[in-house]
């Protein structure tokens, strides 16, 4: 291509992707996969690499900066960032459109826009002749700091405005924030890297936004909600505030999708409730209402007091976070023996209710915050959100303030805590014995894929423990049928069914059995895999650790559960009464790995399979020896391709691999002794 043919490819690639970027970042509907944006990105990136002359500043590849700054520079807002006076209550709203009247001398209704006030920074981003020249924190009003180079990194922040029309220097105010799923898994990584998390979403955005390198705010998931412009030149706007939001959206910005208007301060109350409610749904967190009169000419002749525009107020919603004083920390065992620590605190009233206990996650948690019984601490409450103590105010500290000391044994039934390397969560080793685990404990065992008890849902299983007509899964097999028939909602053939579903159950296949006894991290895979290599339970349960990490799909974790559970003097009883109940099973003969027909194979199942799951197709192919993978690649032996098939398939044929269908795949099976009813 020549320099001209060059430049129009240039100039068409950054117009796709100019165009992805609004529908993904704007409109919320991506028109094409990650995999096509990326094509076009790399196709972009590759010709200004090769002509460097051609490369502008609102080119979609300049969004990181090449280096570091040493510091921020202080910018002056031409048009100051003012705040907004807030409402705690509907009589302070009463208070604001009061004073709004009397100073335009009128009693009509007034029309307001409303939108929901995100918890970020507020943020200031100046574009001449449609591209971003800067972008500034708000500081104190009057001045800021320059960050463009970071908010450049930021997708949602046009490089250059769409369409036309837009005034040739237009400032444009916004929030920058960061979604909740975004700042969870972003602390989530700070934990496995043991670095800082950060207290709540603002925190993040913030701290993300103040970076002098650029380079790491790229990585950081914020974006930016437009709310409002201040300085304008070289053109005019709508006359009204949602007028001027929506060409702000026409011209590439996102503007928040709950945005209204209201005709009455009624009106504003009901959207305030409504949000109210929405509130803890949405992906991010807000804080309040903004109401603004929608009238921009009323806007001017209403003006400003103090620093404070007089048409515009902030309706808060109740605090989500509070001080109050940590009094002891108790140690609850969940459903799956994890044990966690539970804060009792001195009540306070906080996000609308009053809360006396709180989260505090695990050890690690504990020793991040440096929290002792007796500090002053933070706590936050977003909604049905469990109250978490997220901070302690270090200099309240107590001298008689004392460490929080993690139990060794299980406070419920005594078994020993084990916190393996690795693993943040502490957990305790009781499994079946343990009161606080019995009842997930028995639905497990009564599940489908376990001993299958017919009529044993988990609700029944609820009501059976609750009644105390059983305390295990080996009560499931002496049941009495008068009992049962007087619970609730239950009667003599409901009551004859369940025990014929218990009777039925006892005769079943051992890794049913073994799967069912709930082992940590043994899943159906594993069991079949366990019983494969050794054949009965005698065996598996005097496996050593170093055994069994022998076999496959049992590395050194799981091989450590197994044989902790099976040293433990209560599973042993358990597993007797068990048997001394009538549950039977025949043998597995034993036949060594490199023995199984499709050992040193690689298997990939995709599509829907009728006959079976894919999880049963995994299982059988693993009992004949293969290994099964989720990906295919060269090394792959096989694929199992069942109607829907995508593009694994597609990479297959490519790969010119094997590919059967599902009647080929029973047929397979049926070779090696498996049937499939």
């Amino acid at each position: 291509m020549d320099i001209t043919e060059i430049q129009q490819r240039i100039n068409q690639l950054r117009e796709e992707l100019d165009q992805h970027n609004y529908a993904y970042y704007v409109l919320d509907e991506p028109t094409v996969p990650d995999a096509e944006y990326d094509r076009l990105f790399q196709a972009l990136k590759q010709l200004e690499r090769d002509n460097p002359e051609l490369i502008t500043a609102d080119s979609p590849t300049q969004r990181v900066g090449d280096k570091p700054l040493d510091a921020f520079v202080t910018v002056q807002h031409q048009v100051p960032m003012l705040s907004l006076d807030n409402a705690f209550s509907d009589d302070d709203m009463s208070d604001f459109e009061r004073r709004i009247k009397e100073r335009l001398k009128s009693d009509d209704d007034i029309e307001y826009a409303c939108e929901p006030k995100l918890d970020g920074i507020a943020i200031s981003l100046i574009y001449r002749d449609g591209v971003l020249e800067r972008g500034a924190t708000r500081g104190d009003g009057q001045n800021g700091e320059d960050i463009t180079q970071n908010v450049r990194t930021i997708g949602s922040v046009p490089l250059k405005l769409r369409g036309s029309g837009y005034p040739s220097v237009l400032e444009v105010r916004g929030e920058i924030y960061m979604p909740k799923d975004g700042f969870e898994k972003l602390n989530e990584q700070a934990r496995l890297e043991d670095s800082k998390v950060f207290v709540n979403p603002r925190n993040a955005a913030a701290g993300s936004l103040r970076m002098l390198d650029s380079s790491i705010t790229a990585t950081r998931p914020l974006e930016l909600c437009s709310y409002s412009v201040g300085l304008v030149e070289g053109g005019e706007l709508p006359g009204s505030h949602t007028e001027v939001l929506h060409a702000l959206n026409s011209w590439g910005f996102r503007i928040n999708k709950h945005m209204a208007v209201a005709k009455s301060l009624s009106e504003c109350v009901e959207y305030y409730k409504k949000m109210t409610e929405l509130r803890d749904g949405l992906p991010y967190d807000i804080d309040g209402i903004v109401f603004k009169v929608n009238n921009l000419a009323l806007q001017a002749e209403l003006g400003f007091v103090s620093r404070a525009p007089r048409w515009a107020i902030a309706y808060k919603f109740p605090a989500q976070e509070q001080l109050t004083k940590l009094l002891d920390v108790e140690f609850q065992v969940g459903r799956t023996g994890a044990v966690t620590p539970v804060a009792r605190l001195e009540p306070v009233f906080v996000g609308g209710v009053t809360v006396s206990n709180a989260t505090l996650h695990n050890r690690d948690e504990i020793e991040r915050l440096s929290v002792k019984v007796g500090d002053t601490v933070v706590i936050r409450r977003a909604g049905d959100v469990i109250p978490q103590v997220v901070s302690v105010v270090q200099e309240r500290r107590p001298e008689d303030a004392r460490d929080i000391v993690f139990p060794e044994t299980c406070p419920i039934c005594d078994s020993p805590v084990e916190a393996v390397e690795g693993e943040a969560v502490a957990r305790c080793t009781g499994g079946l014995i343990c009161g606080a685990q019995k009842k997930e404990a028995i639905k497990h065992f009564a599940s489908r894929k376990a001993m299958d008890i017919d009529g044993l849902g988990d609700k029944l299983v609820e009501q059976l423990v609750d009644e105390k007509l059983i305390d295990s899964v080996v009560d499931l097999y002496s049941l009495d049928i008068e009992a049962v028939s007087n619970l609730e909602r239950m009667g003599q053939k409901s009551a004859r069914n369940l025990l014929d579903g218990v009777e039925k159950s006892k005769e079943t296949t051992l890794p049913r059995f073994v799967y069912a006894l709930g082992i940590r991290e043994v899943g159906e895979a594993t069991a079949r895999n366990l019983v494969n290599a050794l054949g009965n339970l005698d065996a598996i349960g005097k496996a050593t650790e170093e055994e069994l990490q022998e076999i496959n799909d049992v590395g050194p974790i799981v091989a450590h559960y197994i044989a902790e559970w099976f040293k433990q003097t209560e599973h042993q009883v358990l597993v007797a009464n068990i048997i001394a109940s009538g549950v039977h099973w025949q043998d597995v003969e034993v036949i060594p790995e490199d023995e199984l027909p499709l050992t040193d194979t690689t298997y990939v199942v995709t599509g829907t399979l009728e006959a079976l799951s894919r999880d049963q197709a995994k299982a059988h192919l693993q009992a004949l020896g293969a290994k099964v993978s989720g990906s295919v690649s060269k090394k792959t032996h096989c694929v199992v391709a069942g109607p829907g098939a995508g593009s694994k398939l597609t990479k297959a044929q490519d790969l010119g691999i094997n590919v059967i269908d599902e009647q080929e795949f029973l047929a397979l099976l049926s070779s090696h002794g498996i049937t499939v009813e």
